[in-house]
C-alpha cells in the first residue's frame, strides 16, 4: 500500500509546476506563451504588453477591496527601484470594478510612489491567465513567456525572491 502512495504522488507530481521555497511561488515547467495581452492605462488608453517585449515583467493582479493585495502593493512599489532589477517593469492591474478616484485613493493611502495604475477592462487578461483568486502575480520574461506566477501575497522585497528574480533580468 505505501508503494502505491508514493508511486501516485511520484506521478502526479511529475505533471505539476514547481514550487520553490519562496512563499506562494510556483515556477512553470513549461513557458506559456499567450497572445494579445492588452489592459488600460489610467487615461483608458489601451497598452499592448508586447511593446515591452525585452524586459522582464510583472503582471500584478489586486482591488482596492483585497486585504492581502494592500498588504503586499508597498513592497511592489519598492521592488520597481531595485537597483539589482534595472529592465523590470511592473504593472498593477485593478481587476475590481473600482473607478480611477477609488483605485487612486488606494494608492494615495499605501503612499505608492513608484507605480503607474491600471486596469483590466473587461477582465479580459484574468481571464486569459486564469485566475484563480487575488492578489496574483504573473512574471513574464524577455520574450515575451509567463516563465511564473505568484499565487496570494508575498513580501516583493525578499532578499530571496529578488536574488531569484534578478537572474532573468
Amino acid at each position: 500500500m505505501r508503494f502505491l502512495i508514493i508511486f501516485i504522488f511520484l506521478l502526479s507530481n511529475s505533471f505539476a509546476d514547481e514550487v520553490t521555497d519562496i512563499k506562494n511561488l510556483v515556477i512553470n515547467k513549461n513557458l506559456k506563451k499567450y497572445d494579445n495581452l492588452t489592459f488600460l492605462n489610467a487615461k483608458k488608453e489601451q497598452l499592448d504588453l508586447s511593446d515591452y517585449h525585452g524586459n522582464l515583467i510583472i503582471l500584478n493582479f489586486w482591488a482596492t477591496w483585497c486585504a492581502p493585495c494592500k498588504e503586499e502593493m508597498p513592497s511592489l512599489d519598492l521592488l520597481q527601484l531595485n537597483k539589482n532589477l534595472k529592465n523590470l517593469k511592473i504593472f498593477p492591474i485593478n481587476v475590481g470594478t473600482d473607478n480611477i478616484e477609488k483605485a487612486s485613493n488606494f494608492f494615495n493611502e499605501l503612499k505608492i510612489q513608484n507605480l503607474k495604475l491600471y486596469f483590466d477592462s473587461p477582465t479580459t487578461l484574468a481571464k486569459k491567465f486564469k485566475l484563480r483568486g487575488i492578489p496574483t502575480s504573473i512574471l513574464i520574461n524577455k520574450d515575451g513567456l509567463e516563465f511564473a506566477r505568484i499565487i496570494g501575497s508575498i513580501d516583493f522585497e525578499d532578499e530571496n525572491f529578488i536574488e531569484w528574480l534578478s537572474s532573468y533580468d
